[in-house]
Parts: structure tokens; C-alpha cells; sequence
């Protein structure tokens, strides 16, 4: 018998013999959605890179800012996030429909535990749903039935990419999937992004190889601050630019300090003119 505690309510066909991304995030953040062997990995990659726990906080903290600044001050009323992870307190549609209670939102992720857990959370949720499906895919994302039955796309979308495209190989070009989805949107249109970097070469290959041993090369890399600069040609940036994410227009909520700085969350929020 597992000697974890929580196999018994893995869906039929997960291996939980593999770390997960979104569960080790999950993990990171005080949820219950994970495994031992995600408790393994984050902790194992706490000694690589102490700072990290804290990252992951004053990144989903981030990801609340910017949900609520695009909602009210820019009047969004959809969202697309790419890359969701596991549902936590004060997800995506809650910040929005908090402002606009019609706020329509998808989450979109390729692991079936988060989509099990949101469709749970989301069952009387008529104007916010969830999909199983390879963020990579475009079309498929978008011609997706939920998707077009929530989303219209001859409005403005706010297309969330927060902590994930470190997990896209240059092989599946990050950049070109950020311009894929912009391209689709309508004028007003925003992007919302975080990225795991670092300039320090060593630092950054140490790490991308921790990464891709833990997930079985189920992960990208760790990139340069000029490269996740680069996602955002073409697009007019929001004050304050683009930086460390615990930067980005505070909320004066109490943050935990990263005590360490082998990487970062580097990102911003960007129109579509």
C-alpha cells in the first residue's frame, strides 16, 4: 500500500510516479492537490534554489494583481488562462466576477487532476470553465467547444500566460505562441505574463536541468530577461513596465521576501493596440 496519503483520488491513467508542474506549484502554494513524489521535487528543488517557495506566492499574487487591474480599470470581461495549474483561493473568475459578475474565463491545462478539481469547483459556474487541452494548440484551444461557447473573440480577451512558458521547449517557440494568440484577439486585447529567468548562465542551466530531470523533459528552460522581453514586441506595455513580478503595481498586502535570487519571475502586462 502507497504510503501516500492522497494516491487513492489520482483519475485512472496518471502516473504519480512523475512530478508534476502544476502540482509542485500547488504544493508551493499550501494546497492538498499534490503527491509525495511532487513534495519530493519542490523540496529537493528548495535546496537548489531557496528563494523559490517564495516565488511562487508573490507569483500567484501577482497573477491576482493584474486579474483585478485588467477588470477594473480596464473593463475586461473574458479571460483565457493558459496553463491554469490547480484551482486555489482567489482564482482567476473570482477576482473578475467579483468586479463583473459576468466575467467569462477559461482555464485551460493538460493535466487531468486540475481539470477533475475545476470542473468539481466549477460545477454551478455557468460562465467559467475548464479544459483539458495542449496550451501549444491554437486552433484547438480556440475552436474548442467550451471556448467558443464563452468566449467572443470580436472582443477583448485578457490571455493569461503566468508561470508557464518556462515550461515550453524553444523547439514549440514560445514567442511565436504568444504572437499566435495575439494575432487571434481583438484590438484591446491583453497579455499577462511571468517567466522563470535568470542572466546567470551557470544558475540557468543548473536549474533548467533540475527542471527537466524532475518532470522526465516534460518542461522548457529557464531563459535570459532579453529573451521573455522579446514575447512582448508589438504590444504597448503597462506601467510599470516590465520587471521582478512582486513590482508589478502592489497591492500593500504583506509579501514574503525571496531569500534568495537564483531566478526570477520576470513579466508584465501588455495591450494589443
Amino acid at each position: 500500500m502507497s504510503d501516500d496519503p492522497t494516491s487513492d483520488w489520482a483519475p485512472t491513467g496518471i502516473d504519480v510516479s512523475v512530478p508534476s508542474v502544476a502540482r509542485m506549484y500547488d504544493y508551493y502554494l499550501g494546497g492538498k492537490d499534490n503527491f509525495a513524489v511532487d513534495r519530493e521535487a519542490s523540496d529537493q528543488l528548495s535546496l537548489a534554489a531557496p528563494g523559490t517557495q517564495a516565488l511562487a506566492v508573490n507569483n500567484r499574487r501577482y497573477l491576482q494583481r493584474a486579474v483585478r487591474v485588467l477588470a477594473e480599470q480596464f473593463g475586461v470581461r473574458q479571460f483565457l488562462d493558459h496553463g491554469s495549474g490547480l484551482p486555489t483561493q482567489d482564482n482567476v473568475h473570482q477576482i473578475a466576477q467579483q468586479v463583473h459578475p459576468a466575467s467569462r474565463v477559461v482555464y485551460i491545462d493538460n493535466d487531468p487532476i486540475v481539470l477533475a478539481h475545476g470542473r468539481a469547483l466549477l460545477a454551478d459556474n455557468a460562465t467559467t470553465t475548464v479544459i483539458t487541452a495542449d496550451m501549444r494548440d491554437t486552433d484547438g484551444v480556440m475552436s474548442h467547444p467550451d471556448v467558443e461557447k464563452l468566449i467572443d473573440f470580436d472582443e477583448p480577451v485578457a490571455a493569461l500566460f503566468v508561470s508557464v512558458l518556462h515550461c515550453v521547449p524553444d523547439s514549440d517557440d514560445p514567442g511565436d505562441l504568444v504572437r499566435r494568440v495575439m494575432d487571434r484577439l481583438a484590438p484591446g486585447s491583453f497579455i499577462v505574463v511571468s517567466h522563470l529567468v535568470s542572466d546567470d548562465d551557470p544558475v540557468r542551466e543548473r536549474l533548467t536541468d533540475f527542471m527537466l530531470t524532475a518532470t522526465q523533459g516534460n518542461w522548457g528552460r529557464v531563459r535570459r530577461t532579453e529573451e521573455v522581453t522579446a514575447f512582448f514586441d508589438g504590444l504597448e506595455l503597462l506601467e510599470p513596465g516590465l520587471g521582478e513580478i512582486s513590482a508589478w503595481r502592489p497591492d500593500g498586502r504583506p509579501a514574503p521576501v525571496q531569500e534568495s535570487a537564483e531566478w526570477i519571475e520576470f513579466g508584465g502586462v501588455a495591450r494589443k493596440s
